[in-house]
């Protein structure tokens, strides 16, 4: 079903886009009418995959080493508060700076290859994850961890075996939010300087007014986010059932314990 509602969106939007052409009869370097799109798709086929496939393996590898990074800070800061509250206003800084700002930085250090593309990426998606699953982590049931408090569990157990399988729902969340932005970052990085992906052939179309080529690796690079996005909403799907309860956390830990009441 959502795929019927996706293609029925995606027809609309190219049949108001093509009347708007005939309507209006814009110049094609400013608007190209959609046959002009595909006709530039179909004159190059390995031209856009050879650009698409660097691209998709830029976004890939930000999206896992962000995905990992962001992860692991918050962790380190809920098994380590008092680091937690001076790295925390660090990650906020860094998070308020335009990736737009960064993105020449990093091609001056990292170079105009792959790595500054993955390390911009890496960037943008650090932050939504860190964020929600630290969220996650502060926002564990009180009443649960003072049940914990009571047994021998040390405070990292409480924290591997209870707060952080409460918390996988604000991870994944996190991970939903960032997988469409994992693009941004590997676009971004393209258009300031590479050889190669659908920014730089973005940025070498524009320069020679070839829009329906510009507009081609546009639509090329949404269906990867669409894609991305479907992709991890799959990979994650069933991996937090107790998320789908209607009774809160603490209530299902008393239920175990009390069977019978």
């Amino acid at each position: 079903m959502r795929a019927l509602h996706a293609g029925l969106a995606i027809a609309s939007l190219a049949a108001f886009w093509q009347v708007s052409v005939r309507l209006f009869a814009p110049p094609p370097y400013l608007l190209p009418a959609p046959a002009a799109v595909v006709s530039a798709l179909a004159e190059r086929p390995g031209f856009f995959l050879e650009h698409s496939l660097v691209t998709l393996a830029e976004i890939l590898a930000g999206l896992l080493s962000g995905a990992v990074f962001g992860a692991a800070a918050a962790f380190g800061i809920a098994a380590l508060p008092r680091l937690g509250q001076l790295v925390w206003p660090m990650v906020l800084i860094l998070q308020a700076l335009p990736v737009f700002v960064l993105a020449p930085i990093l091609v001056l250090w990292f170079g105009f290859g792959m790595a500054s593309k993955v390390v911009m990426t890496t960037i943008i998606i650090f932050f939504p994850v860190a964020s929600a699953f630290a969220d996650g982590l502060r926002r564990t049931d009180r009443v649960l961890l003072d049940a914990v408090s009571l047994t021998p569990a040390t405070h990292w157990q409480a924290l591997v075996a209870i707060r952080v399988p409460l918390a996988l729902p604000g991870l994944i969340s996190g991970l939903r939010v960032a997988a469409p932005l994992a693009p941004l970052g590997a676009v971004v990085g393209e258009w300031v300087g590479a050889s190669a992906g659908l920014g730089f052939v973005m940025v070498q179309a524009n320069a020679r007014m070839q829009t329906a080529t510009v507009f081609a690796a546009m639509a090329i690079l949404a269906a990867l986010t669409v894609l991305l996005r479907l992709a991890v909403d799959r990979l994650t799907a069933g991996l937090t059932p107790w998320a789908e309860e209607t009774e809160t956390p603490s209530f299902l830990f008393l239920r175990r314990r009390h069977p019978t009441s």
